[in-house]
């Protein structure tokens, strides 16, 4: 029983966080259900991401495979971006150059959604594992395209899965940012990594593996849950081959990699009641140098909404756990899914 072990802090050497794992404030770990299931409603007929409604979505980037109108992934314009694809506004910048003492960068970005699927009953765990390797490969295909632009620094794919998790639209999709700046929590984790390197000569994520945090393995990926999670339940999906950049990604290792994240979401789903999610690819930075590859290495971050964040972790940072990572690890192992 969880309960019987002694409150810990743990230091998350890789993202550069603390973390209380407090097992007083929870039951046995396979009972730490979702109260309020994703259950995204089935109703398509006003969707606009379902086939035959493309003409009311905003503008179309790509889509796979292209040139036909049976797609099984589409790539477009969010129509509520966050940042502005006007380039006009870099020259506005650049001519008007702010003096004041506050740190302020041009909105110039993109802010793109990824169609999943062409149907709306259909959410990325019915995939098979070759269509979610679409969905990834889209997601190389247009970080790529990001990359071309100069004011583009980092690119971040994420999903939101259930509306408590920050999907507005319940037709599965997720979303990808291009941003002119390299978030902080992107420089905090290239720090951590950096000095993990320098003390231990090795990087931290390829040491991350143990059997005690080892959920399951494919032929180029592993997925643990990870010495000193956030979250409760939280996963983390890394490639045994040292990698710096997730578009990297080759169409082999896209399937392999849909195999193993279908697999840990229909496993959070069957455990945790098809609990709301969020998953958040952290690759690397546009412009790296050679000497950062001994210690750059991307990986995807699955983390169930089963509580909100309070105070005390807004403001501390430090984040309150009630399930060690041991026995989320054994309970996720136990869970059977029949693929």
């Amino acid at each position: 029983m969880a309960s019987s072990r002694n409150p810990e802090i743990r230091k998350d050497r890789i993202l550069n966080r603390s973390v209380i794992f407090s097992p007083a404030r929870a039951r046995r770990p396979s009972d730490f259900k979702s109260k309020s299931p994703a259950n995204p409603n089935p109703n398509s007929s006003e969707c606009p991401f379902c086939i035959g409604h493309e003409h009311e979505c905003a503008p179309e980037i790509f889509r796979l495979p292209k040139d036909t109108s049976d797609w099984k992934v589409r790539v477009i314009e969010n129509l509520y971006p966050a940042l502005k694809r006007d380039s006009k506004i870099i020259e506005n910048e650049e001519e008007n150059p702010k003096n004041d003492s506050n740190v302020v960068v041009t909105g110039f970005g993109f802010h793109d959604v990824v169609i999943e699927s062409p149907i709306h009953s259909i959410h990325l765990s019915d995939l098979s594992p070759s269509g979610i390797g679409d969905v990834l490969i889209a997601y190389k295909q247009r970080i790529q395209q990001l990359h071309l632009h100069q004011s583009i620094q980092y690119v971040q794919v994420f999903k939101n899965h259930g509306a408590s998790a920050g999907a507005s639209m319940s037709h599965s999709h997720s979303q990808i940012m291009g941003l002119p700046i390299v978030p902080p929590t992107v420089s905090s984790r290239i720090i951590s990594m950096k000095e993990y390197f320098h003390e231990t000569g090795k990087c931290g994520l390829c040491q991350v593996r143990s059997e005690e945090l080892l959920i399951d393995e494919s032929t180029h990926f592993f997925s643990v849950v990870p010495f000193a999670p956030s979250f409760a339940f939280e996963i983390w999906i890394i490639p045994h081959d040292h990698s710096m950049h997730f578009h990297a990604l080759d169409n082999e290792k896209a399937v392999d990699l849909g195999h193993l994240l279908k697999l840990m979401l229909l496993k959070l789903s069957r455990q945790l009641n098809d609990p709301p999610f969020n998953f958040m690819i952290h690759t690397s930075p546009k412009d790296m140098e050679a000497s950062q590859f001994p210690y750059m290495h991307w990986f995807l971050q699955i983390v169930p909404q089963l509580s909100g964040v309070g105070g005390f972790e807004i403001g501390t940072g430090c984040y309150i756990n009630p399930v060690f990572p041991e026995d989320a690890a054994m309970v996720l192992r136990e869970v059977n899914v029949v693929q």
